[in-house]
């Protein structure tokens, strides 16, 4: 309980700031006192649909709970999610399967909702073989640089994750996530950067092990080689920044669970992979994933695929 007490007296300051700077986006400048900017559904700017085909970023691709950009989009991303468990692992190899939904809605041409965790995950390994629902996610993202000119792009977000999945398959977590993002364009060259911070709600939950806090971030390039076709690179790094108090072991689960360990390791990954569109709303993508780093983690490999439809 002091601990969740901590917790709420830090994030208060945290969230009036983001709601104050939510008010700020929601509210139109004088140069837009003439026409009302919020679009709940369609085209949250004016500008974006003005963007010429080369220079529309690609939405990051691996890491899906976690890896955000900065634009304001309306959209449905579907994701499957196959990863692999290494033999040195405490898990003893084995793999496990996600499958999941993301719903992301343009309040105003500068906020979005960001429904960004949910699914079901299906466990295949020799410690752990059962199937469950995930613990269920959201947030609020504010886009507060839109330099369409430019091409450069940064929003700042927070939201937090509910403790409704299944504690069989080592979710029923609870934590708040802040985040912030930068993307730049190069014409056909498209950079992003993304950091997260994670705050768990209580150290001493899931399943005996406890829950960490961390850090994580990620480093995104795609290149607009034709209307139909983008590569992409992506980089993601995981830190765990306090372990839980209750039997912490030495690995974190990274993006798939918190086991409230890791503190002494950083795992660092690589995603290679494309993305396809058949058409102007419709984006198929795929990225395989390795580590980078020596890891006593939970990462072996990783297969990504994932359907974005945009409207």
């Amino acid at each position: 309980m002091q601990s969740i007490t901590r917790t709420t007296l830090f994030l208060r300051p945290c969230l009036l700031g983001l709601v104050t700077a939510a008010l700020i986006g929601l509210a139109p400048s004088p140069a837009q006192a003439q026409h009302a900017n919020f679009v709940l559904l369609g085209d949250p700017n004016p500008r974006a649909a003005e963007v010429p085909a080369e220079q529309k970023h690609v939405h990051p691709l691996t890491s899906p709970y976690y890896n955000e950009d900065s634009f304001v989009t309306t959209d449905v991303r579907a994701w499957f999610i196959f990863h692999d468990f290494p033999k040195s692992s405490a898990l003893g190899g084995g793999s496990a399967q996600i499958y999941a939904a993301q719903v992301r809605l343009a309040l105003t041409d500068k906020v979005q909702f960001v429904a960004y965790k949910d699914g079901y995950i299906d466990w295949d390994t020799t410690a752990v073989a059962d199937s469950g629902y995930n613990d269920i996610a959201a947030g609020i993202k504010w886009n507060f640089i839109q330099d369409w000119d430019n091409q450069f792009h940064a929003a700042v977000g927070a939201g937090y994750e509910l403790s409704t999945g299944s504690s069989e398959t080592l979710n029923d977590d609870s934590e708040w996530r802040f985040w912030a993002s930068a993307n730049k364009g190069l014409d056909r060259l498209h950079l992003g950067a993304n950091v997260n911070v994670h705050i768990t709600d209580d150290k001493d939950q899931i399943q005996g092990f406890g829950n960490s806090d961390s850090i994580d971030w990620h480093l995104h390039a795609d290149y607009f080689v034709c209307k139909a076709f983008s590569p992409v690179v992506e980089i993601n790094g995981f830190h765990t920044t306090s372990q839980g108090s209750t039997a912490p072991l030495l690995f974190s689960g990274l993006d798939v669970v918190n086991l409230g360990g890791g503190k002494s390791e950083d795992v660092v990954t690589i995603g290679l992979g494309g993305e396809i569109r058949p058409a102007d709303n419709i984006a198929v993508r795929g990225a395989y994933e390795t580590p980078l780093t020596d890891q006593v983690d939970l990462f072996g490999y990783r297969w990504t695929l994932s359907l974005v439809w945009s409207f």
